[in-house]
């Protein structure tokens, strides 16, 4: 894909990342009355005392997302539907961050962007084949998160459980090596993200994290590398 059209494509992106902060806001219950151009206090809206990512920071995320697609993967026929589900994945990642939630309705717009998009990408003759890792891929996740959830102490919620098997399907049609890093960049983001905030004194042991973004990270960064 040219240069031109990556940037095109980024700029995209930054539009999605400019919607994805009041969509999110609206899906966790927080009003208008939030700025969401700082961040503010908004535990008495949603129950968590979070702050709302700021309009800025998210608009460039979905730039680099998207143009990132764009540049690895812009030859394809299946990037439509992986720009489509990443535009949800940013929706996702603000109402994580906001309100450690992943709305069920959001992690579904997720899978049917995937089951719907993508197959009809694929040539007749590598379609079965493709399917069947994609549907591999939404096993495996889902195991593997599942029973990381019901290990005793997991951070994890059934969202990230979710959420996980619904990108287990672009990432199994994307091929196993995109499957395997989508499953193990996730564990890497999250970890050295803890230890980083602990280190800098930004949070104790038993502060709730969100996990949805590092999820999303760790699928977009292997859609991209693979």
């Amino acid at each position: 894909m040219s240069t031109v059209t990556v940037a095109g494509t980024a700029v995209l992106g930054a539009g999605a990342g400019l919607l994805a902060v009041p969509i999110g806001r609206r899906a966790v219950g927080v009003g208008r009355a939030v700025d969401v151009g700082r961040a503010v206090d908004v535990g008495r809206t949603v129950g968590v005392g979070r702050a709302v990512p700021r309009l800025s920071t998210v608009a460039v995320a979905g730039a680099v997302v998207f143009g990132g697609l764009a540049a690895a993967r812009g030859d394809e026929r299946a990037l439509p539907a992986l720009l489509l589900v990443a535009a949800v994945g940013l929706v996702l990642a603000v109402t994580d961050l906001i309100a450690l939630r992943l709305p069920d309705p959001l992690v579904g717009a997720v899978a049917l962007g995937a089951v719907l998009g993508l197959p009809g990408t694929a040539p007749a003759a590598g379609g079965p084949a493709r399917l069947t890792t994609a549907l591999a891929g939404v096993g495996l996740s889902l195991g593997g998160y599942l029973l990381l959830a019901l290990l005793p102490g997991a951070r994890l919620g059934f969202g990230d459980v979710k959420l996980a098997a619904a990108l287990g399907f672009p990432l199994g049609w994307l091929g196993w090596p995109a499957l395997r890093l989508g499953l193990l960049l996730p564990h890497l983001l999250g970890g050295v993200t803890v230890l980083v905030l602990l280190a800098a004194g930004r949070i104790r042991r038993d502060t709730p994290l969100p996990f949805g973004p590092a999820i999303l990270a760790g699928a977009w960064l292997a859609a991209v590398l693979t």
